[in-house]
């Protein structure tokens, strides 16, 4: 009889480790097989969420296949199970024990948004509108309402945030990445100020970004930076009007079709550098770094004029007979070009 129930005994041994090494097995599948994904996908964990209701959302947006051992996954693999909240981005080639790990190690994805040098504060507000994954909280906000909450004094945020890439997580909002921006530059400039040229015709800080916004706005041509600057101070100087284009456009404001026509250069605004004297009112640009610090340090040079090559640059000019002839090039060269 003993020996009887003791063969009984082994085989419901037996019966029961086939049945948990087959349990084991299917979860082990289950764990490690491939995400179903054909391209990257973003996953968000909310907080509070708990781990098989993770599994299940996995499996409900198509992202693994389901299996009635899920449940089993947290006693048998505990280390999986300490889930950071966040949004992280699921690639391709991972499996699903992959996935979980980055869940656990809380690397949420960073999104970007780019801001170019040159933009307008306008162009910023509609990026920002179609940013992904951002906190919009700006939008019922007027430009003066965002500059007191930004903590700046001026009411116009032309040339006040630095042109740069700038990387959020989930949650962030638009206000933030402002933030992040209005610091940057306020860091930029104080950094240039401090290593500027002396007798510079340019008093404050906020006359640099002014400065600053112009060379943004008149050459794309890093070499040619301080030499564009050289010759704005230099007319500066001599009291001449800076007489450049990107201010006239900015004053015309919604007007500007993509023309400027010489009604528009005599037209008056407090922008049009063509009429008035020294610099216009505000910047007219977001300024980059390189820009900055071409405006307080720019060439050492006699030029006062340049005009397009039509090759990409500038010609440079020390007095207007030879700004006429490279005018007279310049026009030749579009001429040709047609």
């Amino acid at each position: 009889m003993i020996k009887k129930i003791t063969l009984f005994l082994l085989l419901l041994a037996v019966i029961a480790a086939a049945g948990y090494g087959y349990v084991t097995k299917q979860v082990e599948q289950y764990v490690t097989q491939p995400m179903q994904l054909e391209q990257e996908r973003i996953f968000t964990l909310k907080p509070g969420t708990s781990f098989n209701r993770v599994l299940f959302e996995l499996s409900e947006q198509g992202f693994v296949n389901e299996s009635k051992f899920s449940k089993l996954v947290g006693r048998l693999y505990p280390e999986l199970t300490q889930l950071k909240a966040g949004t992280y981005l699921l690639e391709p080639e991972l499996n699903l024990t992959e996935a979980l790990k980055l869940f656990k190690s809380g690397k949420e994805h960073q999104f970007a948004i780019t801001f170019v040098e040159g933009s307008t504060f306008k162009e910023w507000r509609e990026a920002l509108i179609e940013a992904s994954h951002l906190e919009h909280v700006i939008s019922g906000l007027s430009e003066v309402e965002i500059a007191k909450e930004l903590g700046l004094k001026h009411e116009k945020l032309e040339g006040l945030l630095l042109a740069e890439t700038y990387h959020y997580t989930f949650g962030t909002s638009d206000l933030d990445i402002l933030q992040r921006a209005s610091n940057k530059l306020q860091q930029v400039l104080d950094q240039q100020w401090e290593k500027r040229q002396e007798k510079l015709p340019i008093k404050t800080p906020y006359e640099a970004l002014i400065l600053a916004s112009i060379i943004e706005k008149e050459t794309a041509v890093e070499e040619e930076r301080e030499r564009v600057a050289s010759v704005f101070v230099n007319r500066l100087n001599k009291r001449m009007r800076l007489q450049t284009d990107p201010t006239v456009i900015y004053g015309m404001g919604d007007k500007y079709d993509g023309n400027i026509r010489k009604k528009d250069l005599r037209t008056p605004t407090p922008y049009n550098t063509y009429v008035i004297s020294g610099l216009p009112p505000t910047p007219i640009a977001m300024p980059g770094e390189a820009s900055i610090a071409a405006a307080l340090n720019p060439e050492h040079s006699k030029y006062l004029y340049f005009v397009a090559s039509g090759k990409g640059g500038h010609v440079f000019s020390k007095s207007l007979a030879e700004h006429n002839r490279a005018v007279r090039a310049y026009l030749k060269q579009l001429r040709s070009n047609k």
